[in-house]
């Protein structure tokens, strides 16, 4: 294939069976298990094992692999003192990148990566990834109490993800309702296909590279506003409208200037994103469970959407993951630049699922290229240039 096709868009990448889509209906599947399904019934833990492993697990299975997130959340102090040094205006996201990379060093153990036979040991690849999933949530909120000139609070081991995450956070045990939104938003961001990062953690990985080096390679795609910051660009945005009478002047103005509508649009759904649903659901059961006592940016997001509705169905553009979920992690306190880390912590799930995948039939990505530069020419000496 000689032809060039910008982003790689259409060309498959990879064999999976970890996820699928079908953007004309609609459709997001983990393992053959329609997303609104696992978002009801299932939990982040569960969810995780499910992609990692392709069934869905017994309940013994499930409380070990828990009582193994739970075991492995704390950091050595090393590490933490290391968060410390680094300057408190810095993204969370690069933080994010510097500690999970970091981890490699405090924790090593890569000597399964040496080789193309020796790359095969489920239980090196396994208990890797329990240490990185578990730490990711731990990352994060450390981190707000650190920058903020504070020492971080303790993960206790008697709460589940989500809820241990948010305690984390807030420093106290969070609403149930709360807890479970926050356990859903976790399922619905763990997994969706070859997109940027989940790329990288394949090129990544084919190399061999550290399952620490991979995900931090991955946390480094995430990070940019056209894949995981897209949610902080919708909060900002619907603070800068304001009230919902805008909304329409605002959509229309950019519409008019061919600029983003953040959180509008995905290059693989034609309708509305399926999690995005999930999500609008949640925040009207969270406006119900507070008698409609809740951000006011959720009735601006609402009309926005309405907006551009109305203007851009007809192309197949409609609200995506992004644009609720920023309105949803603001009711539970967590600012708007750690947005990106959250969808981090979720994806860290999808990612080790493919680097797993990866190395269980591995050859390292070596693509080629379009060349379009000059031909082929003689060196002219400097003096006569």
């Amino acid at each position: 294939m000689s032809e060039y096709l910008p982003g790689l868009a259409g060309v498959p990448a990879t064999q999976s069976n970890i996820s699928d889509i079908d953007g004309e209906k609609g459709i997001l599947s983990y393992r053959g298990y329609p997303i609104e399904e696992l978002a009801k019934h299932s939990t982040f833990e569960e969810t995780t094992l499910l992609l990692l492993d392709g069934r869905l697990p017994t309940a013994a299975v499930l409380e070990d692999f828990d009582q193994q997130l739970r075991d492995n959340r704390r950091v050595k102090y090393h590490i933490r003192n290391l968060m410390k040094t680094l300057p408190e205006t810095g993204h969370p996201m690069e933080m994010l990148q510097t500690a999970v990379a970091s981890l490699g060093m405090f924790y090593p153990g890569n000597e399964c990566l040496t080789g193309a036979d020796s790359c095969q040991d489920l239980d090196y690849i396994h208990n890797m990834t329990v240490k990185i999933i578990a730490r990711m949530g731990t990352f994060v909120a450390m981190w707000e109490h650190i920058r903020n000139g504070y020492d971080p609070i303790p993960p206790r081991d008697d709460l589940p993800y989500a809820e241990n995450f948010l305690y984390m956070l807030n420093g106290e045990e969070p609403d149930p309702l709360l807890a479970r939104i926050m356990d859903v938003c976790l399922i619905l961001h763990a997994e969706h296909t070859i997109n940027a990062s989940t790329f990288s953690v394949l090129v990544n990985g084919s190399t061999l590279a550290s399952p620490m080096s991979v995900i931090a390679a991955a946390i480094c795609a995430l990070s940019g506003p056209l894949h995981g910051g897209a949610n902080q660009k919708v909060l900002e945005m619907l603070e800068k409208i304001g009230t919902p009478n805008k909304a329409e002047e605002y959509v229309d103005k950019r519409l008019a200037n061919k600029e983003v509508i953040w959180g509008m649009g995905h290059r693989e759904y034609k309708t509305k994103d399926p999690r995005a649903k999930i999500l609008q659901g949640l925040m009207d059961k969270f406006m119900a469970e507070r008698g409609g006592n809740i951000n006011p940016l959720f009735e601006v997001a609402k009309e926005v959407e309405r907006v551009c509705e109305d203007r851009l169905s007809k192309k197949g553009v409609y609200a995506n993951v992004d644009f609720y979920s920023g309105i949803l992690y603001t009711e539970m306190g967590i600012p708007a630049d750690q947005f990106t880390t959250i969808f981090a912590i979720a994806r860290s799930a999808g990612w080790l699922a493919h680097w797993r995948e990866q190395l269980a039939d591995n050859r390292i990505f070596r693509p080629t290229q379009v060349y379009a530069g000059e031909p082929q020419r003689s060196y002219v000496p400097i003096d006569k240039r």
